[in-house]
């Protein structure tokens, strides 16, 4: 049965817009990936894969260009484990 994260990307991967912060964070934390705060922007970082990272601005809604910079974050985490699972085979 897929996760709350899984099911959330889902629904990303067929709408890029209308999502607020709380959803791309809901679906960062969902994956591991670990939040930051800067002095402006806040950004995720994956603590195993630290160049998986992403910055966000401060505001409530997110701009489409996000969500699809999310999505190839998620898509990429995913490979980089499942190719070390497979590795230690």
């Amino acid at each position: 049965m897929p996760s709350s994260a899984e099911k959330l990307l889902e629904r990303m991967r067929r709408s890029k817009s209308g999502w607020k912060r709380k959803d791309i964070e809901s679906l960062y934390e969902g994956f591991g990936f670990v939040l930051h705060h800067g002095a402006k922007h806040d950004y995720y970082v994956h603590p195993d894969y630290p160049e998986l990272r992403d910055t966000l601005k401060r505001s409530r809604s997110v701009p489409e260009y996000n969500v699809r910079k999310a999505i190839r974050l998620i898509d990429s985490s995913i490979a980089l484990r499942d190719t070390i699972r497979s590795d230690e085979d």
